[in-house]
C-alpha cells in the first residue's frame, strides 16, 4: 500500500515550475508511504512515490520501469494473482528485476495495453507513462477500494491518491464546487466522479484514464452484468459460497510485514478471522475497540470471536480526546465527509499498527448479501405494497396519507409509517435515492436558506445516485437497491472511510468480501435465496453458525458507530458552537446560521436527535 502523484502536460513539454511541484506533491501523501519515497522526471511527465513496503520488501521501490526504461509505473494497492500473471508474461518473453506486483502490472500492459486492469486481481490505482507513446495510462480497481484524483491545471494532468497532493502545485486554484454542497449535506459525502473542488475529479470504480494526443478518455472496464441466474438450492450455493470466501482469504495473506485482522461483533469480520485460522497455521492478530457504554460497545462479541477461533486478540476501549483527533480525521479527507464511524475506524487502524501493517476487514458483505435490513427489508415490503396503489391514482393516494401521518420517534416501531408511504408516493428509483439522503433534499435546501418545496428529480446529484438502480436489469427492487449501494454509496462512503482513516496510520486494509468473484456471485443469487424470510444476510449467518458461536447469533448487532449525540451535548459542544455558530464562521455562508443554531438548542435541550 502506498501513495501516488503525478503530472502529465497534455500539450508537451511540461512546465518547469509544476513539474518541481511533484516533490511537495509526494511529501503531502507521506503518511500513506513512511517506508521511502521514490521519483521519475523527463520534459514530459513526473511521478512520484510513497512506499509503505509490503510485498518484495528489499526491492521493489518505485517507481519502476520495463527493461529499456522506456515505460514507467508508480502503483497503490495489492495485486493478488500477480504470479501466475507474472508466469504468463515470462512465458511470452518479459524480463523481471523484482518480485513485487507493482513491475507485473508494467510487464502486463506492454502486453496487453488497456485491457490490463481486466486481468488483475486485487485492489490498485496506478499510472503507467509510456515515453514512447507519449502518453499515460491509469486505472483504478473495480469497486474503487484505491483512490485516485485527477485535474487539469494549465494543461498538465495532475493526479494523486489524495486531493492534499494536488494543493502542492503552482497551478492549483482551489476553487469550490459550491453546488456539491446540496449533495453533501443530503448524502454525507460529495458522490464521484465530482468532488468538492471544481477541478478535482475522481476517477470511478472499474475504469481506466488515457491521457494521449491533447485530450482525456476515461472508459468502463467492468461492470456486474449478471443477475438473478443462479437457482440452485441454498446447501449447494453455500458450499461453493464457503470455498471462494476461503480463496478470497488466502489470496489476501500474501506479505512480508507483520498481517492480523480487524475484529468486530459482527459475523463478516468473524468469518473473514476464523478463515484467517484455518489458512496461517498460526493464531492470527486481531485488534478490537468500542466506546463506553454498551450502545457503542461490540467488545464482549467480539472477545467471543477471539477465544473460538485462537487469535491473539488486543481489545481497547475508548475515551477519546476528541481536540486531538478531530483536525487529523477532517484533513484525512480534504473535503467533506460526513460518516462519525470515521472516528472509531481511526482509532482501531490506530490500534492495528501497533501490532501488524496488514489488516484484513469484513468490509463489504452488506451489499452483496443483503446486510442493511433497516433499508432492504423496507424496500421489500414496499414492492409487495406497490401492486395495492398502482399508478399515479395510488401514488398520488400515499403521497396524500404521508403528509397527514404522524411523525414521532415515540410512536411504536410499527406504527411509523411516514417514511414507507412517502416512497410509495414515488417509483422505487425515487425512493431508492430519498431513504440514502439521510437528510431529504428539502431539509438541506431549507439548512442552505433556498426554498424546500423543490422537486429532487432536478438536483443535479439525483441521476448520479438513480442511474445505477435504473440500468439494473434484477426485477427485485432489493437487488436494484443492493447494486445501486455497491456502484455509489460503498465507493464514496465506507472505502473512503476506511482508506483515508488506515493510511494515516500508515495500515494497509484487505477486503476479502469485497472479492471481485465473491461480489459477482453475489448478485447471480436471487433476492429470495440471500434474504430467505427476509433475513438479511441470510448466507452469511448459515456460515457462521458453522464456523462461528451459537451465542454470537443471540447477541445484538450495535454497529460501528461513535456517540456523536451525546458528544454534541457534552464535550464537543462549545467548539461546535464557536466553529460553526459564531458570527463570520465560514460555515455561514452556506448555511442559514438561524436554522442550524434552532436545531443545535433543540438538541442540546434534548427536545429533538439532531445529530
Amino acid at each position: 500500500m502506498c501513495g501516488i502523484s503525478g503530472l502529465f502536460a497534455l500539450d508537451g513539454p511540461i512546465d518547469p515550475s509544476i513539474s518541481a511541484a511533484i516533490r511537495p506533491m509526494n511529501d503531502a501523501i507521506r503518511h500513506r508511504g513512511p517506508d521511502g519515497d521514490g521519483f521519475f522526471t523527463d520534459q514530459r511527465a513526473a511521478l512520484g512515490h510513497r512506499r509503505l513496503a509490503i510485498i518484495d520488501v528489499s526491492g521493489g521501490a518505485q517507481p519502476i520501469s520495463n527493461e529499456d526504461g522506456t515505460v514507467w509505473i508508480v502503483f497503490n494497492g495489492e495485486v493478488y494473482n500477480h504470479l501466475p500473471l507474472r508466469a504468463e508474461l515470462i512465458a511470452r518473453g518479459h524480463q523481471f528485476k523484482t518480485r513485487s506486483d507493482t513491475e507485473t502490472i508494467l510487464h502486463a500492459y506492454e502486453e496487453f495495453g488497456t485491457d490490463t486492469p481486466a486481468r488483475l486481481e486485487g485492489m490498485f490505482a496506478f499510472a503507467i507513462y509510456d515515453q514512447r507513446r507519449q502518453r499515460l495510462f491509469a486505472a483504478r480497481d473495480r469497486l474503487g477500494k484505491k483512490p485516485f484524483f485527477f485535474a487539469v491545471l494549465d494543461r498538465t494532468l495532475h493526479f494523486a491518491s489524495e486531493i492534499r497532493s494536488l494543493f502542492a502545485s503552482p497551478a492549483w486554484k482551489g476553487d469550490l464546487d459550491l453546488s456539491s454542497f446540496g449533495a453533501y449535506l443530503s448524502l454525507g459525502y460529495v458522490p464521484a466522479p465530482r468532488s468538492v473542488f471544481r477541478d478535482v475529479r475522481k476517477l470511478m470504480p472499474g475504469h481506466w484514464l488515457l491521457a494521449a494526443d491533447g485530450r482525456i478518455e476515461e472508459r468502463e472496464y467492468w461492470d456486474v452484468t449478471e443477475f438473478d441466474t443462479d437457482r440452485r438450492p441454498a446447501p449447494v450455493v453455500l458450499e461453493e459460497l464457503d470455498a471462494l470466501l476461503r480463496q478470497a482469504v488466502a489470496d489476501r495473506l500474501e506479505s512480508e510485514v507483520p498481517l492480523g485482522a480487524f475484529l468486530s461483533g459482527g459475523i463478516d469480520s468473524g468469518l473473514i478471522v476464523s478463515y484467517m485460522a484455518d489458512s496461517m497455521g498460526r493464531p492470527p492478530v486481531t485488534t478490537s475497540v468500542g466506546f463506553g457504554g454498551s450502545e457503542h460497545n461490540e467488545l464482549a462479541a467480539a472477545a467471543i470471536t477471539a477465544k473460538s477461533t485462537g487469535s491473539t486478540h488486543f481489545a481497547h476501549t475508548l475515551t477519546p480526546k476528541l481536540d486531538d483527533v478531530f483536525d487529523t480525521i477532517v484533513r484525512a479527507f480534504s473535503e467533506p465527509f460526513a460518516d462519525s464511524s470515521a472516528v472509531p475506524t481511526y482509532y482501531v487502524s490506530q490500534a492495528a499498527r501497533q501490532h501488524v501493517t496488514v489488516a484484513l476487514s469484513g468490509d463489504g458483505g452488506d451489499e452483496s448479501f443483503s446486510g442493511y435490513d433497516f433499508r432492504y427489508v423496507p424496500h421489500a415490503y414496499e414492492q409487495r405494497a406497490r401492486r395495492f396503489v398502482p399508478g399515479a391514482p395510488g401514488r398520488a393516494l400515499a403521497g396524500a396519507a404521508a403528509r397527514v401521518w404522524p411523525r414521532s420517534q415515540a410512536l411504536p416501531r410499527p406504527l411509523r409509517l411516514g417514511t414507507i408511504l412517502d416512497n410509495l408516493s414515488h417509483d422505487s428509483a425515487d425512493a431508492y435515492f430519498l431513504d440514502l439522503c439521510f437528510l431529504k433534499p428539502r431539509d438541506a435546501h431549507a439548512l442552505m436558506g433556498l426554498p424546500g418545496d423543490i422537486d429532487f428529480r432536478t438536483l443535479d446529484f439525483y441521476d448520479t445516485v438513480t442511474g445505477p438502480y435504473r440500468r439494473c436489469p434484477s426485477s427485485s427492487d432489493v437487488q436494484r437497491a443492493q447494486y445501486a449501494d455497491l456502484k455509489v454509496y460503498m465507493p464514496n462512503d465506507p472505502l473512503v472511510k476506511v482508506d483515508r482513516m488506515s493510511m494515516v496510520h500508515s495500515l494497509e486494509v484487505r477486503c476479502p468480501l469485497l472479492d471481485r468473484r465473491v461480489v459477482e456471485f453475489a448478485f447471480r443469487l436471487p433476492t429470495e435465496t440471500k434474504m430467505a424470510g427476509l433475513q438479511g444476510k441470510r448466507l452469511l449467518r448459515d456460515l457462521a453458525s458453522r464456523r462461528l458461536p451459537a451465542e454470537l447469533s443471540r447477541m445484538p448487532k450495535l454497529g460501528f458507530t461513535a456517540p456523536v449525540r451525546d458528544w454534541l451535548r457534552g464535550p464537543v459542544r462549545g467548539a461546535f458552537a464557536d466553529e460553526v455558530l459564531a458570527p463570520g464562521s465560514a460555515t455561514s455562508t452556506v448555511v442559514d446560521a438561524g436554522r442550524l443554531r434552532g436545531a443545535f438548542d433543540q438538541h442540546v435541550r434534548g427536545e429533538r436527535d439532531h445529530s
